[in-house]
């Protein structure tokens, strides 16, 4: 007879595998919920010194360049919205971490992040020069944990077979690019930047399974 799966033990196995299968997700989820911890128990007014402390606009690139970067990544402005990143990161991190392995996964996330980053804010200080936006948006909240998102949305096209990737595809430009040009906020173009660095790194994905690929000659 099989043997009984003793209290606390087999159950968990599952989701202990699942997180080892993709341990820089998981680190970097639990570090988000930790500062959302921070955030929730902050006093009023305290939250935002967090925030724009660790926030990548024009203010504090200018000053504290790799804080701004790397605090920026760690960051979200509202602590109810981690079930809805713990969400997307299981759905769109954690497979392209498995699939590309955890050193080409964070390069894809961490170029997107930068890039997106740096280039949306080229964009704002062009803006401010321009008298185009106030002087301000120097100084507005700006954290990048969604960059990261639209990269590994973006690079995880490679991972379906066709015609499900053009599908695929089209809805992930279509969700990004359709907001850039109706709303042309800053963001928005952050959000797209990372999107197009992340099919950029088709490269990494080459030799790498393909999702239900059908071979010739398959039944």
């Amino acid at each position: 007879m099989p043997s009984r799966t003793p209290p606390g033990g087999e159950p968990s196995r599952p989701i202990r595998s699942w997180v080892r299968s993709s341990p820089g997700t998981h680190v970097w989820l639990a570090v988000i919920a930790l500062t959302s911890l921070v955030i929730a128990l902050a006093p009023p007014g305290v939250e935002n010194y967090f925030l724009h402390r660790n926030s990548s606009n024009l203010h504090q690139l200018a000053h504290h360049p790799v804080r701004a970067l790397f605090g920026s990544a760690f960051w979200i402005e509202d602590p109810a919205g981690i079930v809805l990143y713990a969400a997307l990161f299981e759905l769109l991190h954690a497979p392209v971490e498995r699939w590309l392995g955890t050193a080409k996964w964070l390069f894809t996330v961490a170029a997107a992040h930068v890039t997106a980053t740096l280039v949306s804010q080229q964009v704002v200080l062009a803006a401010i020069r321009l008298h185009d936006v106030p002087r301000s948006m120097a100084h507005v909240v700006d954290i990048g944990v969604s960059y990261g998102l639209a990269a590994s949305a973006g690079v995880l096209t490679y991972r379906l077979a066709r015609p499900w990737r053009w599908l695929y595809l089209a809805g992930v430009v279509a969700f990004f690019v359709v907001p850039l040009v109706t709303d042309r906020t800053y963001t928005d173009l952050g959000h797209t930047i990372a999107l197009a660095v992340g099919l950029a790194c088709y490269p990494l994905t080459r030799g790498k399974p393909v999702a239900h690929e059908r071979r010739p000659g398959a039944h």
